[in-house]
């Protein structure tokens, strides 16, 4: 547990300046507002799930067929209690010291934006001081890190360069993944971990030469894919206001809005002829992380069959039951095999690659191990699972899978259920908690260590597949395939890697090998 602040290191500010006051109790903190001579209280929050790919948390010690271990459910269920706390919160224990009363005071910015950010410096410490996976935080007296952070804030007159000492503090920590990101990017990166957004249905971004706003698709059955508006058209207007300078995010806020409303947009043709106006209501758009193909190829001995392809982009929360909606629709086709596609898939949840996980496994596999900040190793397993196919799978990675991709494909490879093709994995064996700040902002705190379930150390290290997806592989497959690679079949059934997969499931139904 942490001992008390050493009082020596106090700051003891000029007596004409405000002070912001932390008293550490079992209460909420009371943060003075020096402006308004009243209290502000920090409420709690629960520990968000909704995470940015390469970001996760895992959740619950029993759900959806997931089991931890008695400790592993404790320790993560306790950094998600933690970090939904204040920073008063964080000390909270059943320690007797630390039910004492302790005050701590710092000179308080005269600016009230940078003052605000004081307050955002204290919750991102505190939270950080009581989950981190590092203990030692990275060699360091961390109390004293927020009393030097306090102090060169004092000084500046904004929040930008008040943020920039938060990022600074957390710097030191020597974690690129511990991080806080603005308000504004934190509700971006929550509407494409929840896969759901209410809005128009269109893809824009700024053309680098003349920075125009150009739309790139439009989302199926979405109102702008009814309203008939098509790839390549220029959005020049969004209710009556220029768009000229404004760039892609931007313009998406103005698009996004409370479904049943309307917006009006106005788009110059593809050739730029003419100018249309159109006008869009609002809905609920579905943000799919799957994307799924039947690839029909005829086996050596001249039989038809057909490979499931599932591509998955990310691990968001629709993530497990869109892929298994796709599996069922597949397996109603007389699929025979499956190539599951983690390429350049950068992670999400922990908690969807676990579900996903269990689509193709049975029993009480375990699924991966965690290390906590204290260094225990336990596992978390499956409960009484049931694949939802047999099938032969290949899962095809490479160096942009990253995180719960690796987590996935660790524990489909490691379980025997499974062969990996492709590229040596990104790497990334840490875990991340995610906490939205009273100011709106979000913290992503290390929170824990990841190990596969044959306890293969993934982080800097990476996943090696099976089978390599080299130009050498490719030459040396069979007649057949080569052949695919010069004809004019779609792009997908050229790709190296899924010839690859298509040549490892052949093999292994011929040999009668179990996937």
């Amino acid at each position: 547990m942490f001992g008390l602040l050493n009082m020596e290191k106090i700051v003891t500010p000029r007596l004409d300046l405000p002070l912001l006051q932390f008293p550490r109790s079992r209460k909420p903190t009371l943060i003075p507002s020096p402006s308004l001579n009243r209290y502000v209280r920090y409420k709690k929050r629960p520990c968000s799930s909704r995470l940015e790919p390469g970001t996760e948390i895992c959740t619950g010690t029993e759900s959806h067929g997931v089991k931890m271990s008695n400790t592993v459910g404790r320790k993560l269920l306790g950094l998600a209690a933690a970090a939904a706390l204040a920073v008063s919160s964080s000390f909270c224990c059943d320690s007797p010291a630390l039910a004492e009363s302790l005050t701590i005071a710092f000179p308080v910015s005269r600016a009230r934006e940078v003052t605000a950010v004081q307050k955002t410096l204290v919750e991102a410490w505190g939270l950080i001081r009581e989950t981190f996976v590092d203990p030692t935080f990275n060699h360091q007296d961390w109390d004293s890190k927020l009393q030097q952070t306090m102090v060169e804030m004092f000084p500046l007159r904004s929040a930008d360069a008040a943020y920039g000492k938060i990022k600074a503090m957390l710097s030191t920590l020597g974690d690129p993944f511990t991080r806080i990101i603005s308000p504004k990017e934190y509700q971006s990166f929550r509407i494409g971990s929840d896969g759901n957004l209410q809005g128009v249905g269109l893809f824009i971004n700024s053309e680098p030469g003349t920075g125009h706003l150009v739309v790139m698709s439009c989302i199926e059955g979405s109102p702008a894919d009814r309203a008939g508006i098509h790839e390549g058209e220029e959005l020049v207007e969004i209710n009556g206001q220029k768009l000229d300078g404004t760039d892609s995010e931007a313009a998406a806020q103005k698009l996004r809005g409370r479904v049943g409303t309307s917006v009006t947009v106005k788009l110059k043709s593809v050739n730029g002829s003419h100018i249309r106006e159109v006008k869009l209501p609002r809905d609920y758009i579905k943000l799919s992380p799957i994307s799924s193909t039947i690839i029909p190829h005829t086996t050596p001995d001249g039989r038809l069959a057909k490979t499931g392809y599932v591509k998955l982009t990310a691990f968001s929360q629709t993530a497990a039951s869109d892929m298994e909606n796709a599996v069922h629709e597949m397996e109603n086709q007389n699929v025979q095999s499956y190539i599951l596609d983690l390429r350049n898939n950068p992670g999400g949840l922990v908690k969807a690659g676990l579900d996903v996980a269990q689509l193709w496994l049975d029993g009480d596999e375990t699924l991966v191990y965690t290390i906590d900040r204290e260094g225990v190793t336990s596992p978390i397993n499956m409960i009484d699972g049931h694949a939802v196919t047999h099938d032969p799978l290949v899962v095809l990675v490479n160096e942009g899978s990253a995180s719960a991709s690796e987590i996935l494909a660790g524990a489909l490879h490691d379980n025997g259920r499974a062969v990996l093709v492709g590229r040596r994995t990104y790497g990334k064996g840490k875990i991340q908690s995610v906490t939205e700040l009273d100011d709106g902002s979000a913290l992503f705190v290390t929170v824990a260590k990841y190990l596969s379930p044959s306890l293969h150390e993934i982080d800097q290290v990476g996943i090696t597949p099976d089978v390599q997806c080299t130009t050498d592989k490719i030459d040396s497959l069979t007649g057949e395939i080569l052949m695919k690679m010069n004809s004019s079949i779609p792009l997908l059934e050229a790709d190296s890697c899924v010839m690859v997969a298509e040549h490892e499931l052949e093999t292994r139904q011929s040999n009668g090998a179990a996937s």
